[in-house]
């Protein structure tokens, strides 16, 4: 390995103070050269790179479009890691997107990168099924650990000359941005199976999260309940072990709560403390 390349060191903590990525902390701790320009494209990063003159550079979740000067420098490519079956989910977000739209299966894939969005030509491809209590969190994990190996594969294949590699299908293309604040927030009036992908789906960043009495509180995953007659969206049925929420057809209960400023507990223990009043709802 002859460097390091990740994100210029960024404000963390409650101080605020300037923090290495975990990449970066860890490639320095092993003595590893770390390169961390504000964009790839800088006259200085493409200097330093081609004094390396790498033969190949493996990428997992860089963040950064990489300009046409940039991508030419080694000579066999840019080997992206991505978290889907692309050409589905190209984009910031694939586990979150897979999980929100309900997919059964996806998986990872390793293609070179073009300056198109995730568009280069495929090396390989694994599967993974996505399991109805998934969250993007514990999903991104299981794909991680496979991916690594993938990845790994794919860099011995193509230093070995063996590995073929083939154009990204035209049909399927579907875009996943990073999911933002505001489309965490629950929709209510849509049915239990929706708001549980939404919040699973969200979990853990940026988090789903929804108000009561004016005040925001994020949501753990929620276990939906269709055969429920729903009270009304967003309505809070407070029961002896459980607290359920009405949604469009359907209930779900809650899980873990997290008021504003405060720690997360059990929905039973918040509703204990907020004592909800008949009818009341999350909004």
């Amino acid at each position: 390995m002859l460097a390091v390349l990740t994100r210029p060191d960024a404000p963390a903590g409650r101080g605020r103070t300037l923090a290495a990525s975990p990449v970066a902390a860890m490639a320095r701790a092993e003595g590893i050269e770390v390169l961390t320009p504000t964009r790839p494209g800088e006259a200085d990063f493409r200097r330093r790179l081609a004094e390396l003159a790498p033969e190949c550079c493996p990428v997992v979740a860089y963040g950064a479009l990489l300009p046409r000067s940039t991508l030419d420098i080694p000579v066999r490519g840019w080997i992206n890691l991505h978290f889907s079956l692309l050409p589905a989910w190209r984009g910031a977000a694939p586990v979150q997107a897979a999980i929100w739209h309900g997919d059964e299966v996806t998986g990872a894939t390793t293609f070179r990168i073009e300056e198109g969005l995730d568009s280069g030509p495929i090396y390989g491809v694994l599967t993974e099924p996505v399991r109805a209590e998934d969250t993007a969190g514990t999903l991104l994990t299981r794909l991680a650990a496979a991916g690594a190996g993938l990845l790994v594969a794919t860099l011995d294949g193509i230093e070995a000359g063996t590995l073929a590699v083939h154009p990204q299908a035209a049909d399927g293309v579907s875009a996943a941005p990073k999911l933002t604040v505001g489309q965490a927030r629950v929709d209510w009036g849509v049915p239990a199976f929706a708001v549980d992908r939404r919040i699973r789906a969200c979990t853990p960043e940026p988090g789903g999260w929804s108000t009561f009495r004016g005040q925001r509180v994020k949501l753990g995953p929620v276990r939906p309940h269709p055969d429920i007659a729903s009270p009304g969206p967003g309505v809070l049925v407070v029961e002896r072990n459980r607290v359920l929420a009405g949604t469009a057809a359907g209930a779900v209960e809650l899980g873990e709560v997290r008021p504003e400023g405060r720690r997360p507990m059990a929905a039973t223990d918040w509703a204990r403390g907020v004592r909800p009043e008949e009818g009341e709802r999350l909004d």
